[in-house]
């Protein structure tokens, strides 16, 4: 079973695509193939690792900690299918909603690039290879978010890239300290090493500057406010793959180094890390509640529920941990589907503007739906996934005694499905505003609509078998608190 499939893979898409830039058709057909068959092999990573545990492959044959190492545990392998899930739908919704000079001029190209990225992030087992595979993946997305060249894209994109080199720039920086100070940028080896030394310590500068730089990347307070400034620039199908992908790399890294490198002074990060969750969580989602611009309240609500994954992991523990990877699937998910519903609503209605619309509900009731659904996921309504990933945080935020921050999960959860009722209420079910003006009734692209409805069933679906797959959930948490077996995976 290789890993290097899924790195792999995006890249010949990428050459193939190059060669049929003159048949938008072709393109789309190359690109549903690659990310079809990039979602079966995510699949049987998946089953192996569950079978067989997590396992590691060494580039060239070169041993660890010497070689390029690709590990896959239960934590990558849950992200690597959701990607994949995501990539393929969002390729679908793009054929109805991507204008064609945008298809022409690199859309689909880009796509496989930024999956490539993604892929070798959740994959590498080597932190200066985690830097190319971040810079794959951020060129990509810079390409992406000003594909089109409209003024305010443009806007939006010179406050993503400028956050965003800052980030690589303290992200560089924190590797040369660390290799300074371990002499290794293997992350098992450095993981083996601090539990072989008694000045564990030593690595907390570098530590501190890894957070910063994946802490701008997710969109953490107080680094978040590139975010809702650019992402609602470009297309939603976009803005959709961003929402669902580009912020959990980032919290993907932070669980990954926080459980790996954390040996000492681990009551210390904990409280570090909830208070950035608790204000996170507040920030977000107050910022959404104020707006009325469906894409910069879905944006706000993004960064609200960064909050919520960083909380599990300031709980450390097996509920915890496994709370927030279930949290993230969810989010991904969830949130992917709301700005999916989001363009939809769009297309259907000609504006983003809350006061300029209504009566979707009357017009278009499947999109009504289509919209409802994962809202009320976000905000947390059994029997959908949202409600059992804040269940299993705020049972996690119990077990410890964290009263406080799980006050504020409960608080923010209501202002949430506040903002997504507000949505409703005036883009749904309101009259519109003038009814001396004819209503907007365009026709929706139908593969467009066909990627939503599946986005929704899966999202039901998640939620309806939560019983029977919480349980790799929690494994997945209790592999991430067992560092020595990813150090034995990797360096054995």
């Amino acid at each position: 079973m290789s890993l290097f499939i899924p790195v792999i893979l995006p890249l010949v898409a990428i050459m193939l695509l190059l060669f049929s830039y003159r048949s938008v058709r072709l393109q789309q057909l190359i690109s549903m193939v690659s990310m079809s068959y990039l979602l079966v092999h995510a699949a049987i990573i998946l089953s192996k690792v569950v079978q067989d545990g997590p396992f590691a492959l060494q580039a060239g044959g070169w041993p660890a900690p010497f070689g390029i190492t690709f590990t896959a545990d239960l934590f990558t392998a849950i992200m690597l299918l959701t990607t994949s899930v995501l990539a393929l739908l969002v390729t679908i919704y793009s054929f109805g909603f991507i204008g064609e000079t945008r298809k022409k001029a690199g859309f689909y190209v880009l796509i496989h690039g930024l999956v490539t990225g993604v892929n070798g992030s959740f994959l590498t087992g080597d932190i200066f290879n985690l830097y190319v595979w971040f810079e794959v993946m951020l060129i990509s997305s810079f390409v992406l978010i000003t594909l089109g060249a409209e003024k305010q894209q443009l806007r939006g994109a010179v406050k993503y890239v400028v956050l965003n080199l800052i980030g690589s720039v303290i992200f560089v920086t924190a590797i040369g300290l660390m290799y300074g100070q371990m002499g290794t940028l293997n992350m098992a080896d450095i993981a083996l090493k601090l539990r072989e030394t008694e000045h564990t310590q030593l690595i907390n500068s570098s530590l501190m500057l890894f957070f910063v730089a994946f802490g701008i990347k997710a969109a953490l307070f107080p680094f978040f406010f590139w975010l809702p400034a650019s992402y609602p620039t470009p297309p939603m199908a976009i803005t959709a793959f961003f929402a669902g992908t580009l912020t959990k790399v980032g919290v993907y890294v932070i669980i990954r180094f926080y459980s790996l490198f954390v040996v000492s002074d681990q009551a210390t990060w904990q409280v570090i890390i909830l208070i950035i969750a608790g204000i996170t969580m507040v920030s977000g989602v107050l910022m959404a509640a104020s707006s009325y611009d469906i894409r910069k309240i879905l944006s706000f609500h993004i960064i609200s529920q960064i909050g919520y994954m960083i909380m599990g992991l300031g709980f450390a523990t097996v509920i915890g941990l496994g709370g927030a990877i279930y949290f993230m699937v969810h989010n991904m998910l969830s949130k992917t589907a709301t700005f999916l519903a989001g363009g939809l609503i769009y297309k259907f209605r000609g504006s983003y503007d809350l006061k300029e619309m209504g009566w979707i509900y009357k017009d278009k009731p499947l999109l009504a739906f289509l919209f409802l659904l994962p809202a009320l996921s976000l905000a947390g309504i059994p029997p959908l996934p949202g409600f059992f990933g804040k269940l299993f945080l705020i049972y996690g935020g119990f077990e410890i005694g964290a009263w406080k921050i799980t006050a504020v999960a409960i608080m923010v959860s209501i202002v949430t499905l506040f903002s997504m009722i507000k949505i409703w209420n005036e883009a749904i079910w309101k009259k519109i505003p003038d009814e001396s003006q004819a209503r907007a009734k365009n026709k929706l692209p139908g593969t467009s609509l066909w990627a939503s409805i599946i986005m929704v069933a899966l999202i039901v679906a998640l939620g309806l078998s939560t019983g029977y797959l919480a349980d790799y959930f929690f494994e997945a948490g209790r592999q991430l608190l067992d560092a020595d077996l990813y150090i034995k995976t990797v360096l054995k």
